[in-house]
C-alpha cells in the first residue's frame, strides 16, 4: 500500500489501526481542517465479462470512492463492516495489516479512525489488508499540497485518478483458499481493468459501459494519478502516440522525466503529465494500454487491457481494432524495466530535501524469493507445488507465520512469548550463489520473527533476488516508512564494489520498490517511527506464502517519540481469547483491582481475558502476589495527580508485597507487585538529582544509577512496608523482558531535568522526614534498620539496572511509584 513514514499520525489511534477514508460528499479544500467521513463496507452486485456476482465494496462503489485531502488535514473515519468477512484497511502511513498492527474489524463491527496527514503530497491509495479482499476494496487517496503551496511543476488543467486492477470471474477469496489447500499456484485473473473496467479487448466486454474513456481537449495538460491495485502483476503502461512526464512516485516528488512506456508495480503510485496534441492527430482516439511484466515460471494473466483516450468532440470508436495501440515491451523485458527505473531521482531541493542517511548504524542482507514446504500428506491433492511439494516464500529462508495476536499489541504489553521472537536473521544462515544454480534443498523455515531496532537507528537493507524456483521481480513494500533507493544492480550483490556506486545525493524516496529479477536493490531509512511494521511482497500470492518480515522499532526518549496507548474501541478478537500465560519475563495480569477494560486490553488481540479465576495466570498456576495484585496506569498522558491520588492502591501494594529481595529467588517467587509490565512508561520518567546532597547509591558513580537517590531512602526510612514494596519493584525489574533492544540513555537526561525542577521540594521533604539523614549521609542519630535495608535494596536494584538497560521502562515506573508514595501520609 502506498505510504511512508511522513504521513504522520498525531493520534493514538493511528499506530494501532488500518485506515481508509471514504468521501461521501466532496468537501471544499480550504485550509487544514478536520474532515469526517464514513466507510460502509457492503456487498454489491457487479457484472464484468458477462459474469454477474456479488463483491465487497465501499459505499457500493467499485473501485471505491476518491478521497481528496490537503497535507495537514485531520481525518476522522467511521468504518462499518457490513459483510461476512473480517476486514482491515491500509491507507498511506496509517497502518492496518491484520494481526500486525490491529485485529480485524469483524462483521457487524464499527471502528472510528483518527489521524493527521503530514509531510506527504501526491497520490496514495487505500485498500483492504485482510486476505485477498483488496481485489475490490480499494480507491485513490489524493493529497494536495497545503493551501497556497504550488506544485513544483506546471499545474495541469485537470487531474484524473486511474486505478489499474485485476478482475476475477471467480471469488478471489475462494481462489487463494484453494491454492493454500492444494499447495499449488492460484488461478490467475481473467482481465486487467482501468478504474474497474476491462475494456474492449476481452470477450463479452465490447459495450460502451465496459470501457474507461478519458476525454481530452487539444493543447490541454492532464495529470494521471496512476495506482497499480492489481493483486499479483506488475504492469507496463503506455498511451499510443503520446509521451508521459513522470513527476511523482509514492507521494514523493521526483525530478521530472519523459517516458513512452511506464512500469508500475502493485502498491506503487505514480503521477504523470499527459499533454494532448494541439494540432490535428492521425486518429480521433488512441488506446491506453496495460500488459503484465513478469519472469515467473508459473502461469500468469498474459492479456492486454485497453482504455480509450478521446479527443473532443467524442469520436465514434467502439472496438479495439479501430484504435492505434502503443507498442508495449514483451512480458519478460527486464532491460526495459531497468532502463525506466533508472530515471527516478528525488527533487533534493531546498523545499523538498533528500535526507539520505549518510552513515548506517545497522546493515542487513535479505535473500528474497520462493521456496517450498515438504509434503506431509498427499491425500486430497494437498501437494501440488513443484516436485510434489507445497509452494512457500521467504526472506533469509524464514517464511513469515501470521500471528493470531496483533504484534503491535503484544509489543505494547511486552507479552512476546508465543507471539513473536526477536531473532530474524540479519543475513542468510547459509549463503549461496543467489542468482546462479539454486541449492538442492529449497525447504523454508517458518516463524513470526522480527528485527528489533533502537529509536533513530539508521538502517541499510540489501534485498537480493534468488533463483530458487525461478528468478523473478518482487515488489517489496515497507509499512510505516519511506526509504531511499540508494543502489541497484543485477547478479549477486558485492559489498566491496557495489557500495561505492551508491547514490547518496538524490536517490528516489519510495515506500514500494521492486527487487530486480536476478538482481538486488539497496534501501536506507531511519527508524524514527516506533511500532511494529511489516515489510512484505506486494504480489499477494507471495505474501500468502510468507514473503514478509517485521521491524520492531522501540520508543525514543521524547514524549512524541513514544508509542501511544491503543484507542478504546480498537477491534477485539472474534472469540473469547485464551488467558495470557505469565512467563519469566512477563508481569502477571492484575485480577482484583484492574477494571474490565484493562483486563480486555491485556488479552490476545484485545479479546476478553479470563475473568473466572482471580489470581491465576491462565495456565493453572497461582499468580505471584495472589488475588490482590494491582495495576497502576502509568502510560503517557495520565496526569501525575491522578497517579499519586491512587494512594489506596499504592498502600495496598506495599502491604501485599513479598519479603525483601535476595538473589536466587525462583520464578514463582517473582514478582508480586502490579502488572505494570502491561504499560509502556510512566509520566514521571525518572527521579534523579545532581545536587551535592544527593549522591548516587551503588558501587560506582560511573554506573549512572538513575532512579534511586539518597533522598528516597531518607524519605521512606521509617516505613518498613515501603521497603518491602521496593523489593517488589526490584522483582519487577528481575522479571522484565531482557531480549529486546535497550533503550537510549537519553532517558537519564530527561530524569535529571525533571528532578532539577523538584530539587527544592525534595530537599524540604527530606529535612522534614529525617533531618539527621538528609541526602542519605550517615548522621549523628544513626540509621534505622529499615534505612539500612532500603539502601541495600537500592544498591542491588541499581546494579541490576546497570546490567540490564532493557529494563529501564520498569525502573522508571518504580520511580513514579516512589514519587507518589512521597505524597502519601
Amino acid at each position: 500500500m502506498a505510504g511512508g513514514r511522513r504521513l504522520r499520525c498525531l493520534s493514538p489511534a493511528c499506530l494501532f489501526l488500518a485506515t481508509a477514508v471514504a468521501l461521501l460528499a466532496m468537501p471544499d479544500l480550504a485550509a487544514a481542517r478536520t474532515r469526517r467521513y464514513t466507510f460502509n463496507v457492503t456487498m454489491a452486485t457487479v457484472t464484468r465479462l458477462c459474469v454477474t456476482k456479488s463483491i465487497p465494496t465501499v459505499n457500493g462503489q467499485f473501485p471505491g470512492p476518491k478521497v481528496v485531502v490537503r497535507e495537514g488535514d485531520r481525518l476522522i473515519v467511521q468504518i462499518h463492516n457490513n459483510i461476512n468477512n473480517n476486514v482491515t484497511f491500509h491507507c498511506g502511513w496509517a497502518d492496518g495489516p491484520s494481526y500486525i498492527t490491529q485485529c480485524p474489524i469483524r462483521p457487524g463491527q464499527s471502528y472510528a479512525y483518527n489521524f493527521r496527514i503530514v509531510g506527504q503530497r501526491g497520490t496514495l491509495w487505500w485498500h483492504a489488508h485482510f486476505s485477498w479482499l483488496r481485489a475490490t476494496l480499494y480507491g485513490p487517496l489524493v493529497i494536495l499540497p497545503p493551501l497556497g503551496v504550488p506544485y513544483p511543476f506546471p499545474k495541469p488543467d485537470k487531474e484524473i485518478p486511474l486505478m489499474l486492477g485485476e478482475w476475477f470471474n471467480a471469488d478471489p477469496e475462494a481462489v487463494i483458499k484453494q491454492a493454500l489447500r492444494t499447495g499449488g499456484g492460484p488461478n490467475v485473473s481473467d482481465a486487467y481493468t482501468f478504474n474497474g473496467l476491462p475494456g474492449p479487448t476481452y470477450n463479452c466486454s465490447s459495450s460502451a459501459g465496459d470501457t474507461f474513456r478519458l476525454r481530452v481537449s487539444r493543447g490541454k495538460t492532464y495529470m494521471l494519478r496512476l495506482v497499480n491495485a492489481a493483486l499479483n502483476d506488475e504492469l507496463f503502461f503506455a498511451v499510443a502516440n503520446h509521451t508521459l512526464t513522470v513527476v511523482q512516485a509514492d507521494a514523493n516528488y521526483v525530478k521530472p522525466f519523459v517516458a513512452a512506456t511506464l512500469v508500475i508495480s502493485p502498491g506503487q503510485t505514480m503521477d504523470v503529465l499527459l499533454t494532448a496534441a494541439a494540432a490535428a492527430t492521425s486518429s480521433p482516439a488512441f488506446a491506453i494500454a496495460v500488459a503484465p511484466y513478469t519472469n515467473t515460471v508459473g502461469t500468469f494473466d498474459n492479456t492486454t487491457a485497453v482504455a480509450v483516450l478521446d479527443y473532443a468532440p467524442p469520436p465514434q470508436v467502439t472496438g479495439a481494432a479501430a484504435l492505434p495501440l502503443p507498442a508495449l515491451p514483451l512480458y519478460n523485458d527486464t532491460a526495459a524495466v531497468a532502463n525506466f527505473s533508472a530515471n527516478f531521482r528525488s527533487l533534493a531541493s531546498t523545499s523538498y530535501p533528500a535526507r539520505v542517511p549518510q552513515a548506517v548504524d545497522r546493515k542487513f542482507f535479505f535473500a528474497v524469493g520462493l521456496g517450498s514446504d515438504p509434503c506431509k500428506s498427499r491425500v486430497n491433492g494437498t501437494c501440488q507445488g513443484p516436485n510434489g511439494t507445497r509452494f512457500a516464500a521467504s526472506m533469509n529462508n524464514v517464511s513469515f507465520a501470521m500471528p493470531k495476536t496483533s504484534l503491535l499489541q503484544a509489543h505494547y504489553q511486552r507479552r512476546y512469548s508465543g507471539v513473536l521472537t526477536a531473532n530474524f536473521p540479519a543475513t542468510p544462515a547459509m549463503p549461496f550463489n543467489y542468482t546462479g544454480t539454486p541449492p538442492n534443498n529449497t525447504f523454508v523455515s517458518h516463524g513470526t520473527r522480527v528485527v528489533p531496532l533502537g529509536f533513530n537507528t539508521s538502517v541499510e537493507v540489501v534485498l537480493q533476488d534468488t533463483s530458487i524456483l525461478g528468478a523473478e521481480s518482487h515488489p517489496l513494500h515497507l509499512h510505516g516508512y519511506d526509504f531511499y533507493v540508494v543502489g541497484t544492480g543485477f547478479g549477486n550483490y558485492d559489498a566491496n564494489n557495489d557500495t561505492a556506486k551508491y547514490n547518496l545525493v538524490d536517490p528516489v524516496q519510495r515506500n514500494t520498490i521492486s527487487v530486480p529479477t536476478a538482481g538486488w536493490v539497496a534501501i536506507r531509512f531511519v527508524a524514527d517511527n516506533p511500532g511494529v511494521w511489516i515489510m512484505h511482497c506486494h504480489l499477494d500470492v507471495h505474501l500468502s506464502w510468507g514473503l514478509a518480515m517485521a521491524w520492531l522499532v522501540n520508543d525514543g526518549p521524547l514524549p512524541n517519540q513514544k508509542l501511544p496507548p491503543p484507542p478504546s474501541d480498537i477491534p477485539k478478537s472474534a472469540a473469547r481469547a485464551a488467558p495470557v500465560v505469565a512467563r519469566a519475563y512477563a508481569v502477571p495480569p492484575s485480577t482484583a483491582l484492574a477494571s474490565q477494560p484493562e483486563r480486555n486490553a491485556r488479552a490476545p488481540c484485545g479479546g476478553q481475558a479470563d475473568t473466572g479465576t482471580p489470581g491465576h495466570t491462565g495456565d493453572g498456576s497461582q499468580a505471584p502476589g495472589g488475588p490482590r495484585s494491582v495495576r497502576l496506569d502509568m502510560r503517557d498522558g495520565a496526569p501525575a495527580t491522578q497517579l499519586c491520588g491512587e494512594r489506596r492502591l499504592a498502600l495496598l501494594a506495599a502491604r501485599t508485597a513479598p519479603k525483601p529481595y535476595t538473589h536466587g529467588h525462583s520464578a514463582p517467587q517473582q514478582p508480586a507487585f502490579a502488572a505494570a509490565g502491561h504499560t509502556r512508561r510512566s509520566v514521571i520518567s525518572v527521579i534523579q538529582s545532581d545536587t551535592p546532597r544527593a549522591r548516587p547509591l551503588g558501587p560506582s558513580a560511573g554506573a549512572a544509577p538513575f532512579f534511586i537517590r539518597a533522598p528516597c531512602s531518607s524519605l521512606y526510612a521509617s516505613t518498613s512496608s515501603r521497603v518491602s514494596t521496593s523489593c517488589a519493584c526490584l522483582r519487577m525489574l528481575h522479571a522484565s523482558p531482557s531480549h529486546m533492544e535497550p533503550r537510549k540513555e537519553d532517558d537519564e537526561g530527561e530524569g535529571r531535568r525533571l528532578c532539577e525542577k523538584k530539587k527544592k521540594a525534595w530537599e524540604g521533604a527530606v529535612a522534614a522526614a529525617v533531618p539527621a539523614h538528609a541526602g542519605g549521609e550517615g548522621g549523628k542519630g544513626g540509621a534505622s534498620s529499615s534505612t539500612t535495608s532500603f539502601r541495600e535494596i537500592a544498591r542491588r536494584c541499581v546494579g541490576l539496572v546497570r546490567e540490564q538497560r532493557a529494563r529501564l521502562y520498569i525502573a522508571r515506573r518504580c520511580a513514579t511509584m516512589l514519587a507518589c508514595w512521597r505524597d502519601t501520609s
